[in-house]
């Protein structure tokens, strides 16, 4: 089982807000509190642990030797990467500002070269070529009536929550299509819309 199948399933993902909520759980608490079976809450705490979101051990047994199997405890794993789906490298494009661009555009283009060198995209790159290079990545775009039209553009979340960033939004089209293009998106704050890229080819 995998990292988002397994957040994907509710009794899996309230198993892991409770552990993560608790130093460490036994089946026994996991079944109390959520009142299932402690073998239903045993499953679901060893689907956790194979999919990496919590670690295991033995609780120290109490009243010496004689006192029976350790019980088998569960506790959060350390997260050192966020879920996403599909993967939109919001760790990279962080570490893009901080290391001290200020040119908003400019860390946007990079970002989407990234992109693009994990797509497979190299040379020349048509409307075509970008939008499959974006569904090779998870997210869909086609090309309509000769700009891109998607609702699942990779920094749309981002740029709902916080406007002013467009200009990262737009550099990581023109970085997507080779770096030679201006660009500008419409209807990325229109909840009922896809975006829609014009992608106009530059000098460069």
């Amino acid at each position: 089982m995998d990292r988002l199948e397994a957040v994907g399933d509710p009794g899996l993902r309230a198993a892991l807000l409770y552990v993560r909520a608790e130093d460490d759980v036994t089946a026994d608490e996991l079944a109390r509190h959520a009142g299932i079976h402690r073998s239903v809450a045993r499953d679901r705490l060893e689907r956790l642990a194979a999919a990496g979101l919590v670690d295991t051990s033995f609780r120290p047994r109490v009243g010496g030797p004689g006192a029976g199997r350790p019980p088998k405890a569960y506790r959060a794993a350390p997260e050192t990467a966020g879920i996403e789906f599909p993967a939109r490298h919001y760790e990279e494009l962080v570490g893009l500002l901080a290391d001290g661009r200020g040119d908003l555009r400019a860390v946007g283009e990079a970002f989407g070269r990234r992109l693009a060198r994990e797509a497979g995209l190299r040379g020349r790159r048509s409307l075509e070529d970008v939008c499959a290079a974006l569904r090779s990545l998870g997210f869909q775009a086609s090309v309509e009536d000769g700009v891109i039209a998607t609702p699942t553009c990779p920094l749309r979340p981002l740029v709902v929550a916080h406007p002013n960033l467009a200009p990262i939004d737009e550099g990581m089209w023109a970085g997507l299509a080779g770096g030679h293009a201006t660009c500008k998106a419409t209807g990325c704050l229109d909840c009922d819309a896809s975006c829609r890229v014009h992608l106009t080819p530059g000098r460069n």
